[in-house]
């Protein structure tokens, strides 16, 4: 693993930004989450991670105990649970949106504001202004450093990898046009939720949106001439080229496409089983 990636060494990513890995390795988090904390004298935290306690630790100790806020990007087990613990331990107020039904949400997050789209949020020497991206999930928020044009953007984007669109509450419809959405800010850098800082945004925005497509195109290709098919069938033929281990996970982004299609009036589902609609 990179220097730059070792769980409780704080790296500086950007003018007053630093970046502390969680410990919290995984296949899905990548080499973890990464919390931020904002300001020179006092600090402003972006996603304080699991509830680890070493981790938490580490930030208090790194900040000084000076946290004016705790902002959150979305209410996933790796970004939000060490919130409540945080805030009890510094007296910070919690920034970000209550956790929506269903499973792998933190119910333990009960943000004291409650921002709304386009809200421009302040503290100490922080600025920033809030962008509702849901699709990833419904409650997600990117923080947006206009100074610099700086995107703190949680699992909206990450590093190195595109995230799982998990229905009901990931939505790949909404999740496009959240991305789209950011095509019109003025953006330079990325710091996503897990990897590296992201240079050349739109670049990689672009990369994202055409790859989904790509994938909707061969979802359509399968399901052309094709009887009802049920969605795990369907991930067999859709993702041939993937490990079979990651079927289920797989499985989940099939199903959003598929519910995209849905909404395009392009697919339908009857008995649990999908089929092209007639142009």
């Amino acid at each position: 693993m990179s220097e730059h990636f070792v769980t409780g060494r704080a790296v500086d990513v950007a003018p007053q930004v630093c970046r502390l890995l969680a410990p919290n390795p995984s296949m899905m988090t990548g080499p973890g989450t990464n919390t931020y904390l904002l300001g020179q004298k006092r600090s402003v935290v972006i996603d304080p991670g699991p509830p680890i306690a070493a981790h938490i630790d580490a930030i208090v100790e790194l900040s000084g105990g000076e946290v004016d806020a705790i902002l959150v990007t979305h209410t996933h087990p790796d970004h939000s649970p060490a919130a409540a613990r945080l805030a009890k331990l510094t007296g910070a107020p919690l920034y970000g949106r209550p956790a929506p039904d269903g499973q792998h949400q933190d119910k333990t997050f009960v943000p004291d504001v409650v921002p709304e789209d386009g809200a421009l949020f302040a503290a100490a020497d922080v600025s920033l202004r809030v962008l509702h991206t849901p699709g990833h999930a419904s409650n997600h928020l990117c923080y947006l450093r206009e100074s610099d044009g700086l995107l703190f953007t949680g699992d909206h984007i990450i590093d190195g990898s595109t995230v799982v669109i998990d229905p009901p509450d990931g939505s790949m419809s909404e999740y496009l046009d959240s991305l789209a959405r950011l095509k019109n800010e003025p953006l330079k850098k990325i710091a996503p939720g897990h990897g590296d800082l992201i240079p050349e945004p739109f670049s990689v925005i672009d990369w994202i949106i055409n790859h989904r497509l790509e994938r909707e195109h061969k979802i359509i290709a399968a399901l052309r001439g094709r009887d009802p098919i049920s969605s795990k069938d369907l991930t067999r033929i859709v993702y041939a080229h993937v490990d079979e281990r990651l079927y289920p996970v797989a499985e989940r982004s099939l199903l959003a496409h598929l519910l995209k299609l849905q909404v395009d009036r392009r697919a339908t589902i009857s008995n649990d089983r999908w089929q092209l609609q007639d142009d």
